[in-house]
């Protein structure tokens, strides 16, 4: 495995797989350009990430996902395991944000993160659509910390 960090001029070449994870393209726009970009190969890319630092040693994955056929593999928690030794020098917290989906919630509690907080109503009033995940319209954000 190698995780590569992408630089700002190839990250829109992952636009299509960023897509799986946030669904809009205006919401990714907000924070890609802004943040780190990195990405596990194993052969060819497994899954990518979107990191952001939201105030001094506070950082914040905007976007995580796995490429669907190597989904289960844990691709993923490998991924959350380097971004968090990455940022452990500089950083002192690792957020996530997500919907209310139990089986979400376990995968990154399983990954070291208890939940925090809650933004109440993030996807109906930022998404220009009704999102779904796991058959559950996403209505507020759940946001899971990691101490680092």
């Amino acid at each position: 495995m190698e995780f590569v960090k992408i630089a700002d001029k190839d990250k829109a070449n992952y636009m299509e797989l960023l897509l799986i994870a946030d669904e809009q393209i205006s919401m990714i726009e907000k924070y890609l350009y802004i943040g780190d970009m990195f990405a596990l190969y194993d052969d060819d890319v497994k899954a990518v990430c979107v990191v952001t630092e939201e105030e001094y040693g506070i950082y914040e994955i905007k976007n995580i996902v796995t490429v669907p056929k190597y989904q289960k593999k844990g691709y993923a928690k490998n991924l959350i395991s380097y971004i968090a030794d990455y940022y452990k020098e500089s950083g002192k917290q690792l957020f996530v944000g997500t919907g209310d989906c139990p089986g979400i919630l376990k995968f990154y509690e399983k990954c070291g993160f208890l939940k925090s907080h809650v933004v109440k109503n993030f996807f109906t009033d930022n998404y220009d659509h009704p999102m779904f995940e796991d058959g559950i319209q996403l209505v507020d954000m759940v946001y899971l910390k990691r101490e680092l």
